[in-house]
């Protein structure tokens, strides 16, 4: 079928496409908007409380080169880039959001946080 004789093709050819306004976002300190910006976060929030994030514990990374790697054997030790007792990185589908140390409970490994990445900083170190 040519492209003259396919009916949608003219047709979309004739669709316009229109502008798009988009308001200007400001700055307010008026409560009530803050008060319903609040509960509208709220909202939004408890659409995604149910979803699956993965989250991950680094103790520390090195790089070793493909020769040592096909070296390793039961009871050999890789060294890492950090020292004994510095905090664990924390991280949420791939991104830092706290660190902390290990912890023991119910004879499972776990992690005490020590220290949570404030939202603005986790922004800061994407851009």
């Amino acid at each position: 079928m040519s492209k003259e004789q396919d009916p949608g093709i003219a047709h979309r050819q004739e669709q316009r496409i229109k502008g798009v306004v988009f308001e200007e976002l400001t700055l307010t300190d008026n409560k009530e908007h803050s008060s319903r910006e609040a509960e509208t976060n709220e909202l939004n929030l408890d659409l995604v409380l149910d979803v699956p994030v993965a989250v991950s514990i680094e103790i520390g990374r090195t790089e070793v080169d493909i020769k040592q790697l096909l070296e390793l054997k039961p009871g050999s030790i890789v060294e890492l880039d950090r020292y004994a007792g510095e905090p664990l990185d924390v991280f949420v589908n791939g991104t830092l959001v706290a660190h902390g140390e290990v912890a023991v409970t119910h004879e499972k490994f776990g992690i005490r946080l020590t220290d949570v990445i404030s939202p603005s900083e986790r922004v800061k170190k994407l851009t």
